[in-house]
């Protein structure tokens, strides 16, 4: 299908954007990389009167370390994530993660931005934002105010971000040194959303794990962090026992929609294991 009538627009600045936004109200859309927005308009499940790119911004791409965080614009694309020396470095989850993001035709196109304020439980950005403790800073016509991952998504495709209201970046701090992590995914093919999927950061001394954090991917209304897992595993060795009860606590924090991908029963399952494999994962990387 071919989407309905709208006006484009294309601001060069971030205030211009935010002005557009209060001036046209719920008649517009923001344009990021457009993987998500475009073929709703096409389908005419949405039907936005007003487009609003932000792809001309140059103050809203880049991926830096200053006062003592990682700041990533969300206008970035992943392609550049991957790329990222100082992701390389630093928090390696993303650049890893990446690779398991559709293809890299859209990993070009796509923005890490995008594919949080989509706010869709099966994209992977939200997970991963869990895990690494991040922090979204929003631009609206108050000003700039800051909302932990954590506390952003609120329900399938809802999240704190108001509809005049813009994500500018992504805040983390830098991974410790001797910190392992990782992201697992349970995808039926190259390019595809996931069955099940956890995200990992892990610390550990003497053998026994001292900081943790899990972030899940479609298997609830919203990514959701594992907290009662977490808090399971502190103060543990990863026997095989432990690794059990881990995903156990998983399964019980899963309320996954059944889809093409797999019913509720099996997504639970596989949540649980690609935990135990993201753990395992994390661990070995650990000296």
């Amino acid at each position: 299908m071919i989407p309905p009538e709208f006006d484009y627009h294309a601001p060069t600045t971030l205030n211009d954007a935010v002005a557009l936004l209060a001036q046209l109200g719920d008649d517009a859309k923001i344009l990021a990389g457009g993987h998500s927005l475009l073929p709703m308009m096409k389908l005419r499940f949405a039907e936005p009167a007003h487009l609003v790119d932000l792809n001309r911004i140059p103050q809203l791409r880049g991926i830096r370390e200053e006062g003592g965080l990682i700041k990533i614009g969300a206008m970035t694309v992943e392609n550049a994530i991957l790329d990222s020396d100082l992701l390389k470095e630093k928090a390696s989850l993303l650049p890893k993660a990446v690779k398991w993001i559709a293809d890299p035709q859209v990993r070009n196109r796509g923005t890490i931005g995008g594919d949080i304020a989509h706010g869709d439980p099966a994209n992977d950005h939200p997970a991963i934002a869990m895990a690494l403790d991040a922090t979204f800073v929003l631009h609206g016509p108050g000003g700039e105010r800051k909302v932990k991952a954590v506390d952003f998504f609120q329900g399938t495709y809802m999240t704190d971000m108001a509809a005049n209201e813009i994500l500018t970046e992504i805040q983390f701090a830098p991974l410790a040194k001797n910190t392992g992590c990782a992201y697992v995914k349970l995808k039926r093919k190259t390019g595809d959303w996931a069955t099940a999927a956890a995200a990992v950061v892990l610390q550990m001394s003497q053998g026994k794990v001292s900081m943790v954090r899990i972030g899940l991917t479609n298997v609830a209304d919203t990514a959701i962090r594992a907290t009662k897992a977490e808090e399971l595993l502190l103060g543990k060795a990863l026997t095989d026992e432990t690794l059990s009860q881990v995903a156990s606590a998983v399964q019980a924090a899963c309320s996954p929609a059944e889809d093409l991908r797999g019913d509720a029963e099996y997504k639970t399952a596989m949540a649980g294991e690609m935990t135990k494999r993201a753990l395992l994962d994390a661990a070995s990387q650990i000296s």
